[in-house]
């Protein structure tokens, strides 16, 4: 979306991105740039550098990259307009009436408006005498009225089109319906409430905006859960319910569990640091999104073989990441016929109690030991043979510890289970460490050996046909980035003789910045690049340019550029080296069967 030149220079002025990054990352200053844990991904050792100089942010580890506008598309899941709309509010800045932008931001939020009146149409429902099914459901699982009220929880009826009609009457269209999930269309075309005959439950993010809904029904039909699809002001990838309120807790962790109402009853319990995925796994969106009130998180998924595969998932995700994470492991219960069966954190708040609760969070193990666990658990450690299937198992664990006295520690523990002797574990772990550097080496070799995976971004492989051109043409764009006074009054070349289509037009994109007499930043190329494109020209020019000798490399970059163009378009050929390689080409058409003269 286009907005005016002048307005964009001015939000990027006003939007330093020290301050933006530095409200989301605790930045520390080292040398020129500052550092910090990266907001994108989970680590341990900061990677992720800002540029005061620059304006620029670029992470080393997951390679994103570009300026504050890019940045807060990321952080925040906007689109250009939108993270502009962001910044300007930011800045106490007025965004010019654009129509493309106005009507991107109208959109999104007619959405939200839509949601909040349909939140409070199923909220007032479950007050009125036809909510008493609801309230009756709401009895039976012992939930509260305040609780629901906290929750903003409502019901819908058993009707086909009562919302439908309730929001045409306040003014909204059945596509902006559709558009929100609220509706569906069946075969024949016709609409009708998405939910029905069920417990409503908002589904609220961190600014408090309504952007979805989860319910589930009052009987044992099916589905028994059912939740919004994806919408434009929706993704569940990048929400987690419950944190809303979650993040105003004293407590120090976050509990990490599976169902919405498991998080309704812990709250109810005074355990209001509960939060649940969408339906889905743990995602790294998620991580982004918890690393910003908390460092430790407690996982609690049910007790089941899913439980242990959602929470193994979990700990994968989390590995070598900033958060110290531990698991809450929910016995199971014990019915009245003898058998133990399953349960989840709501069960077990109603048969054992919030005290019962807190003493399990308290005794709550990390998630090495709860891995170890899970291996042992696998094996009949009084088999010799299961005890060496155990130990080379639990080995690879074991080595893929980043902290050398984790490891150590927890090599000891492994031979007590297995019943060896430290010495002969030890001997173990030594040799899968050494097997996974020795692979991981050999990965990296390989990368080495692509010349092209040198120049590109890991995750942002934008290939490069003519590397040696491509290396000149990036030096170009770092220098005008540098000192836009070595250049000449008109370009040096044309966007054709540069090989890489993205560098030539970035560089007269800059270009044009420069002859309009304005900045040449990065950043000034927020809405023109993609994403992916921005942060392979963060990373171009993240690499080291002296102005030194600028004008020889100026010099040296265009000619390089030159004579690759004319390599490849035959230009300036020598007429006997012509000659030659037309003679080879008929040789290599025709074969070498026929008859060599002398």
């Amino acid at each position: 979306m286009a907005f005016p030149q002048g307005f964009l220079d001015e939000l990027i002025a006003r939007n330093d991105i020290v301050d933006v990054v530095g409200s989301y990352v605790q930045l520390t200053r080292k040398g020129s740039n500052l550092f910090g844990l990266c907001p994108f991904h989970s680590e341990k050792t900061g990677s992720f550098s800002v540029s005061p100089d620059k304006q620029i942010y670029y992470c080393f580890g997951c390679k994103k990259g570009g300026g504050v506008i890019n940045f807060i598309m990321d952080e925040e899941n906007l689109s250009f307009p939108e993270a502009v709309q962001f910044l300007a509010k930011r800045a106490g800045i007025e965004v010019p009436e654009e129509e493309g932008s106005r009507d991107a931001s109208r959109k999104r939020a007619r959405l939200l408006d839509l949601n909040r009146d349909a939140a409070r149409f199923y909220h007032q429902i479950l007050k009125s005498p036809r909510g008493q099914p609801v309230r009756d459901y709401l009895a039976r699982r012992q939930i509260h009225w305040n609780t629901a009220v906290n929750f903003g929880m409502g019901a819908s009826l058993d009707e086909w089109d009562i919302l439908m009609n309730a929001m045409l009457k306040k003014g909204y269209t059945k596509a902006e319906m559709l558009d929100a999930g609220l509706i569906v269309q069946n075969r024949n075309g016709g609409l009708y409430d998405k939910f029905r005959n069920r417990l409503m439950l908002p589904v609220i993010d961190t600014r408090g905006d309504v952007v979805a809904f989860g319910s589930r029904v009052l009987d044992n039909s099916e589905p028994k859960y059912m939740n919004s699809a994806e919408t434009p002001v929706y993704s569940k990838r990048r929400v987690l319910y419950g944190l809303n309120l979650a993040k105003k807790s004293k407590r120090p962790n976050i509990l990490l569990c599976e169902g919405n109402l498991d998080i309704v009853t812990l709250h109810q319990a005074g355990f209001d640091n509960a939060v649940a995925s969408m339906g889905t796994a743990l995602t790294v969106e998620q991580t982004r999104l918890l690393s910003r009130f908390t460092k430790e998180l407690v996982l609690c998924y049910d007790n089941d073989n899913a439980g242990k595969i959602a929470t193994e998932r979990a700990l994968q995700i989390l590995n070598n990441s900033e958060f110290t994470v531990k698991v809450l492991q929910l016995p199971k219960r014990r019915t009245p016929e003898g058998e133990y069966v399953k349960q989840d954190a709501d069960d077990f708040i109603k048969n054992q109690g919030p005290d019962a609760f807190e003493r399990l969070l308290s005794g709550s193990e990390n998630g090495i030991d709860f891995r170890m666990a899970q291996i042992a658990g696998k094996y009949d450690l009084t088999s010799d043979e299961a005890r060496i299937a155990y130990c080379e198992d639990a080995s690879q664990l074991l080595a893929a510890l980043p902290n050398a006295v984790e490891r150590e520690v927890y090599t000891v523990r492994a031979a007590e289970t297995a019943k060896i002797s430290v010495d002969a574990m030890k001997l173990e772990v030594r040799r899968a460490l050494k097997k996974r550097v020795s692979q991981e080496k050999k990965a990296e070799l390989r990368k080495d050996l692509n010349p092209a995976a040198q120049l590109q971004p890991k995750e942002h492989a934008l290939r490069y046909d003519n590397v040696r051109s491509a290396r000149a043409e990036e030096g170009l764009l770092r220098l005008l980035l540098l000192d836009d006074t070595l250049f000449p009054e008109k370009p040096p070349l044309t966007e054709e003789q540069f090989s890489s289509p993205l560098l030539g037009r970035v560089f007269f994109e800059l270009w044009h910045l420069r002859e309009e007499g304005r900045p040449i930043t990065l950043s000034s190329l927020a809405g023109v690049l993609s994403q992916e494109e921005m942060s392979h020209i963060t990373a171009v020019c993240q690499q080291p340019e002296s102005l030194a000798n600028s004008k020889q490399a100026l010099h040296d970059y265009i000619s390089l550029v030159q004579d690759e163009f004319d390599k490849r378009t035959g230009r300036n050929l020598d007429p006997l080296l012509a000659a030659t390689q037309k003679y080879q080409k008929n040789k290599d058409t025709l074969g070498t069967g026929g008859k060599q003269h002398g």
